[in-house]
């Protein structure tokens, strides 16, 4: 039998997807260099000098949960081309991919980055044979859907630290519990600057022994990351990453839910500056507030990349690059900013500011945007891209 003819790739969206986990360095530096209530909220530690609030500012506005966001529609998207060019049994070979993408990810959150998105987006991946079937119209309605699903958890989880902070009496549980999260309880962030700053060993013993509470934090994000997901099935499915959009129409999506995200976005910052960043607030704003914005707003990137790096020059050539080698240069990020911040490394973990934390996840960025190209033009595809397809064709 002929094997079936290569589809030709989508330079804008190999580009977006380039441009996805790039954008997501602009947060995951901050994970690598500061506890993690800072993470969140720039009082907690880290905030020295004006420069640092600015830094807060922008990366709440445009950076943070929107590259996220944008990676995981990307992902939704990718597993349906692939689900699509999978001909006979495409449910035995995707199950297979998710589960050795899940066991990628629990390795990478162990040895690396507690942060790691791979375990939610394989989690997620589980739910796909309901959704591969509908039209993107459908796909687009599941997404909203989902979305109002992880506001209403989100409002729940995190209502109680919110009520007692208005009400101004009792909850006084709750409220410890949010300063601890995301504000400025002293023995905790002295806490966590300790824990950063251990050894690898002590490290992969710790996180190994929270795996479990580790699948049950990324359980909860499920409503938001398949969400996602959808979206970007129904984009493909409806043609908008396909390239088949005329600019004007992805120039009018940008622009529509631009208008929609910028100020919410401004509004929510504006509220947790004038409150002074209270611990009960910024959890509220950060992960569950903010989020119908942050995916409006990683709309608006996808159109306008799909509208503007659809033509072959030079600075879409290595973005697509970066692109075709996502998953490997997701990892081999977090390889980077260990060298840097943890003890095995550098050692500055703790010691510096959210600025300059900021300018130091550019070498990670640097250093993409020059491998990828010479490793596609010499070798082609990406080493843990191969060890994720070699593991899931044993697999099925």
């Amino acid at each position: 039998m002929t094997p079936p003819t290569p589809t030709p790739r989508i330079l804008a969206l190999d580009a977006l997807r380039g441009l996805a986990v790039i954008g997501i360095v602009g947060m995951n530096v901050h994970a690598f260099a500061l506890p993690g209530p800072a993470y969140y909220n720039p009082l907690s530690y880290g905030a020295t000098s004006p420069l640092d609030y600015w830094v807060w500012l922008g990366s709440f506005v445009f950076i943070e949960d929107k590259f996220r966001t944008l990676f995981a529609m990307l992902f939704g998207a990718g597993c349906l081309i692939l689900i699509e060019r999978s001909g006979a049994a495409p449910w035995r070979a995707h199950y297979a991919r998710t589960a050795v993408l899940l066991a990628i990810g629990l390795a990478h959150a162990t040895l690396l980055a507690s942060n790691d998105v791979l375990r939610a987006y394989a989690l997620a991946g589980m739910a796909l044979p309901l959704l591969a079937g509908l039209s993107a119209r459908a796909l687009i309605n599941v997404a909203l859907g989902l979305l109002l699903v992880h506001v209403a958890l989100g409002l729940v989880a995190l209502g109680a630290p919110l009520v007692a902070y208005h009400v101004g009496q009792g909850g006084h549980d709750a409220l410890l519990w949010a300063e601890r999260q995301f504000g400025r309880d002293a023995p905790t962030i002295a806490m966590l600057l300790e824990q950063g700053r251990e050894g690898l060993a002590e490290r992969i013993a710790r996180r190994s022994l929270g795996i479990p509470a580790q699948l049950k934090a990324v359980a909860a994000s499920l409503p938001l990351n398949l969400s996602a997901i959808a979206l970007g099935m129904g984009l493909w499915r409806g043609g908008m990453l396909k390239g088949e959009w005329r600019t004007f129409r992805l120039q009018r999506i940008a622009g529509l839910s631009a208008l929609v995200a910028l100020p919410g976005l401004l509004l929510l910052a504006v509220w947790l500056v004038r409150t002074g960043f209270p611990a009960p607030l910024v959890g509220p704003v950060a992960l569950v507030l903010s989020a119908p914005f942050d995916m409006a707003l990683a709309l608006s990137y996808a159109a306008l990349a799909m509208a503007f790096l659809n033509k072959d020059s030079g600075l879409t050539r290595r973005l697509a690059m970066v692109g075709r080698l996502s998953l490997t240069n997701y990892l081999m990020t977090s390889v980077i900013l260990s060298a840097i911040f943890a003890s095995w490394g550098l050692g500055l973990f703790g010691e510096v500011t959210r600025w300059q934390s900021l300018a130091l996840g550019l070498v990670p960025v640097a250093a993409m945007l020059a491998w990828s190209p010479w490793w596609v033009a010499r070798i082609g595809q990406g080493p843990f891209e191969r060890l994720w397809r070699a593991g899931a064709g044993a697999l099925s």
